[in-house]
């Protein structure tokens, strides 16, 4: 008998892993998918969205992924482009579209300068990887992204985790351990609330350490024309570095650092991402900048977004679920995993689309149905999740969650 090449390739391709990497493998399948219904990890369901089906998983908060004029600046430079090198940044010259670029987020958001980074993970990690070492202590939020953890963990500087936004806490372990750096999220994406910047930067400054303020959620969405939670709170001059993922409200894919000129002179050549990565390509630039022209000049649209997050925010409480969301991120806390699948589970079959977040996103008993509310949304269909909302508590067994004796506590 013949043997084909299509079995030949199979026959090659049965092999195991040694023994260690069959393990960990083994563990995720133990830990994730075993115990679920679908056999899927418990992020992905059952039920596949069809048309007019309520999605409420993207963070395009203003609506303008698709926006014409966006797409018409990344396929005019598309079309006039030659063939471009694919390259580090740190062989760009000023002048070119990422220094135009970076000098325009800079004047939006009142800094001095900005760092166009691949991603908001990048950003982060190089970020921390050059203004922290072995001898630096961290103080950093227990929901900070882990961009943020990781930069920390590739520095090797030590993490002081202090409770969520208790900056009384950040203040005892300032005063224990000394000056060194503070890691916070504007607007923390898991649960949607907002973090008492003021404060937090006042200890910061007093103890003469160094801010870092992820604004990832809170870019675009918030402050005069979406400059941002620092802006909008006068606290531009007193906050040291901004960090933003662009795929949010700018519905890119890049990241940012917000920072003095002297730093900005010096980061591209000590940040392992900035040296080892190539650069943003000059289409997906020119999309940037155009979105940063909407984004600017639309202001309907973040007013439009506050009234979505706030008339939802507002259904979802007098219903009883208990939510700790001040933005367009809104929560429901199922705790356990099984019951987030059920509430997972409910919502799917009404087609009602959020996002599981589950560990390492959260702790393991207080995985959560994320919602991300966006300006496009009309008042009948933020009605309509309400309603499913209401009809499903019984069913999910809401009543009985610790989240909502916590808020019966209260």
């Amino acid at each position: 008998m013949t043997v084909s090449h299509t079995q030949e390739v199979t026959k090659k391709n049965e092999f195991k892993y040694t023994e260690f990497l069959e393990n960990k493998l083994q563990l995720c399948d133990d830990e994730l998918f075993k115990p679920r219904k679908n056999g899927k990890p418990l992020v992905i369901g059952s039920v596949t969205p069809e048309v007019g089906a309520i999605m409420l998983q993207s963070n395009d908060y203003l609506n303008i992924a698709s926006h014409p004029s966006i797409r018409e600046a990344q396929i005019e430079v598309l079309q006039k482009a030659g063939n471009e090198p694919v390259m580090s940044a740190v062989f760009l010259h000023e002048g070119s579209d990422k220094y135009v670029f970076e000098q325009a987020m800079a004047e939006f958001t009142g800094f001095e300068s900005s760092i166009l980074c691949q991603s908001g993970w990048a950003a982060n990690v190089g970020l921390i990887q050059v203004i922290a070492d072995q001898t630096t202590p961290v103080y950093i939020d227990f929901f900070t992204h882990m961009s943020l953890w990781e930069g920390v963990k590739i520095s090797g500087a030590t993490p002081h985790a202090f409770r969520h936004n208790d900056y009384a806490h950040l203040e005892r372990l300032i005063n224990e351990s000394g000056q060194g750096i503070v890691l916070v999220d504007s607007l923390y994406s898991t649960n949607g609330d907002i973090a008492p910047l003021v404060d937090i930067i006042d200890i910061a400054n007093r103890h003469d350490c160094i801010s870092v303020v992820d604004e990832s959620h809170s870019l675009g969405t918030h402050g005069l024309h979406g400059a941002g939670l620092v802006a909008s709170l006068g606290l531009t001059g007193k906050v040291h570095f901004i960090t933003a993922s662009l795929a949010k409200a700018f519905a890119g894919r890049a990241g940012l650092i917000i920072c003095s000129k002297q730093f900005a002179k010096y980061y591209p050549y000590m940040a392992f991402p900035a040296i080892f990565s190539s650069a943003l390509l000059s289409y997906e630039i020119a999309g940037l900048q155009k979105t940063l022209e909407i984004i600017k000049k639309d202001d309907y649209r973040r007013v439009k977004l506050q009234e979505n997050a706030e008339f939802f925010r507002k259904g979802l409480r007098n219903l009883g679920y208990n939510i700790s969301s001040q933005s367009q991120v809104v929560a429901i806390e199922g705790g356990l995993e099984s019951d987030t699948e059920l509430l997972r589970d409910a919502l799917e079959e009404r087609g009602v689309f959020g996002s599981v977040f589950m560990a390492p996103a959260t702790p393991k008993t207080r995985s959560l149905m994320r919602f991300s509310i966006h300006s496009g949304l009309e008042k009948s269909e933020l009605q309509y999740v309400l309603d499913v909302c209401a009809e499903i508590r019984d069913e999910i067994g809401m009543w009985n969650w610790k989240s909502t004796r916590r808020n019966k506590s209260q």
